[in-house]
């Protein structure tokens, strides 16, 4: 029987850790592997010649600029994991929200801000939550996220976000809820690990968590997680949630979640993945 190969989309100079232990672990289950660096694709034909071998390609990255190679990709007629749907629709916060009230999911209140700053303060006076919290509606590791005590200090933040990305991409103001921040990750929609993620300050989220231990997960978030993941199209999924006295509230969906938060558990995620791959292969 053919072995199933598998295309990994990467970033960076080489092969980092995650792309090592990825490579080990398929090897040892018989499948082939290439590597696919983003950094360093020249054209669309590039690109094809590139994936032409491959059953699959799984982006372990959530850099938005990924998305227009993703959809490359799938314009060749290959199959992605996660698809460029996933990234540009399923994890846009704002969307994510909106999915969230249409199926009864508590999440912290959201609105989102005009893109006319003189507009976006008064959507926030009307709003009415100090501190807020305000985000791009795409971005990675908390980069395009930060809190405003008042409505100076969110006006500063919103065009320090226009600034940095360049462009006036959509931001939405969130209620504050002070809370470590509960990471459920999930490979083929099956809970494979948690990770409460705490710091001194105010975020928990991304690589600004300093402590990191395992929760237990109760009826209530199990149930919230099986809502989420009949609609968030995403196969390899990391699902944040924060808790406010006894109750959860959802905050995001990310695909490509990191498998590094408890190192004695990395090869073990690292297996599952590739066992989704081969299986995702072969339909």
């Amino acid at each position: 029987m053919k072995k199933p190969v598998i295309g990994y989309l990467y970033n960076g100079r080489g092969l980092g850790r995650d792309e090592e232990l990825f490579k080990r672990v398929a090897k040892k289950k018989n499948v082939e592997t290439i590597f696919i660096n983003t950094d360093k694709w020249a054209d669309s034909d590039d690109l094809r010649e590139q994936v032409k071998g491959c059953d699959i390609v799984y982006n372990s990255s959530g850099d938005d600029f990924l998305i227009e190679i993703e959809k490359t990709i799938e314009e060749f007629g290959k199959k992605m994991i996660d698809c460029s749907k996933a990234y540009y629709y399923t994890e846009d916060k704002w969307m994510f929200f909106l999915k969230c009230r249409e199926h009864n999911i508590p999440t912290p209140k959201t609105i989102l801000l005009s893109e006319d700053i003189a507009e976006a303060k008064k959507d926030l006076e009307k709003f009415g939550f100090w501190p807020v919290v305000l985000k791009r509606i795409d971005g990675t590791m908390g980069e395009f996220v930060d809190r405003a005590e008042t409505l100076l200090g969110a006006e500063r933040v919103i065009r320090k976000f226009w600034k940095k990305g360049k462009e006036r991409t959509p931001i939405i103001a969130q209620e504050f809820i002070h809370s470590p921040s509960y990471r459920v990750t999930l490979i083929g929609k099956k809970i494979v690990q948690t990770a409460m993620k705490n710091n001194k300050g105010w975020k928990a989220t991304g690589v600004y968590a300093k402590r990191i231990k395992r929760f237990p997960v109760d009826k209530e978030l199990k149930m919230l997680t099986d809502k989420i993941m009949k609609f968030v199209d995403i196969n390899v999924c990391g699902i944040d949630f924060l808790k406010k006295g006894e109750d959860w509230f959802a905050l995001e969906a990310n695909s490509a979640p990191a498998f590094d938060f408890f190192e004695c558990e990395r090869e073990k995620l690292a297996g599952m993945l590739v066992d989704l791959l081969k299986e995702k292969a072969r339909k």
